[in-house]
This record gives structure tokens, C-alpha cells and sequence, in this order.
């Protein structure tokens, strides 16, 4: 492995963030971005060949070694592992109509859902998957929801539009069997 690829991987461990490219690259400024891509690419692969038990991704507008999908279930089941807490059917309801209508105002996500969701909204912001992105342009210009990089780290995304398709959900939806 090349020497930048032997710092990237160090930073990266260290980390418990996704780091974007930007930041990688600082640390050796004399590596031009497409080296720093590589030593990415290098690192990633090593992990895959070599059968190790994390893996190389691209997270939440950065990059990020996690455990691999096949041994969450046990490490979390020894509790070795932190996990964020749980969202309530509530909050992801809330965050999923914040994620597919950003920017949103609560008047609009109260409109959807038929309940009030200040406290959500809260709860949300609190836990740093959402933000607010702006004012409308309404009576009293209301505060817009949008979701933040936290949001796609926790859901693994790289993108907003990662996201499933309306189209496609609405097909998921289907082929579940319903309960009695």
C-alpha cells in the first residue's frame, strides 16, 4: 500500500465521521485530488481482497470505513457497537416527508401527516438530521426543514438521490404482506 494510502486509512480509522475528499486531501497537500481518489480506491480494495471484516465507503459526502453488513447483527447483538437511537414511526414518517419535499415548513408537514409535529420537528433537529434551510415566503415566513449531512450518514446514502423513487416505494409497499 502507498504512503498516502497508509495516512488516508489512518485518518479515516481515527474517525467516526465521514470525511470528505477536501479533507483527506489536507492532509498532504502536495497529492493532487485524483491521487487522493486513487489511495481511496487502493484502500478499498485492499479491504476487499484481503477479506477484512470492515469495508471502504462513501457516506454522507465523504468517505468512511465501516463494519461490514454481514457482522452488524453480531457486534451489535454483544452491544459492542454505539447506536444511535431509534426514531420513533412519528419521526420517520416526519423525517421521510422533510427528505422528499425539503424545503419544507411545518404547516405543510402538519398538512400531510394530520397531526401536529413541533415537538418531531424538534426531536429531529436535536438529533441533527434535520435543519432549517430558509424562510417561505407565506403569512410570517415560516421557518423550511431540509435534511442534513447527519441524515444521509445515518441512512448510508451518499446523495439525496439515493433516495427510493415514489414509484418504486409504492411497489415495495405492495409486495409486503399486510398484517391481520
Amino acid at each position: 500500500m502507498t504512503s498516502l494510502a497508509k495516512l488516508l486509512e489512518a485518518a479515516l480509522f481515527a474517525s467516526g465521521r465521514p470525511i470528505p475528499v477536501e479533507e483527506l486531501a489536507a492532509l498532504d497537500p502536495d497529492a493532487p485530488r485524483a491521487a487522493v481518489m486513487s489511495a481511496l480506491d487502493e484502500i478499498r480494495e485492499h479491504f476487499d481482497v484481503e477479506g477484512h471484516g470492515v469495508e471502504l465507503l462513501e457516506v454522507g459526502g465523504g468517505w468512511q470505513i465501516l463494519t461490514r453488513a454481514e457482522y452488524t447483527e453480531a457486534i451489535e447483538r454483544a452491544q459492542l457497537a454505539s447506536r444511535p437511537q431509534r426514531l420513533s414511526a412519528a419521526a420517520l414518517e416526519t423525517l421521510a416527508i422533510v427528505a422528499y419535499r425539503q424545503p419544507i415548513g411545518r404547516a405543510e408537514i402538519e398538512e400531510i401527516r394530520g397531526v401536529a409535529v413541533g415537538s418531531i420537528l424538534k426531536s429531529l433537529h436535536e438529533r441533527g438530521l434535520i435543519d432549517v434551510t430558509g424562510r417561505g415566503e407565506g403569512l410570517g415566513r415560516p421557518l423550511l426543514y431540509g435534511t442534513t449531512p447527519v441524515f444521509l450518514e445515518q441512512f448510508a446514502l451518499r446523495h439525496l438521490e439515493e433516495l427510493p423513487r415514489a414509484d418504486e416505494l409504492a411497489i415495495a409497499l405492495r409486495a409486503e404482506p399486510r398484517p391481520l
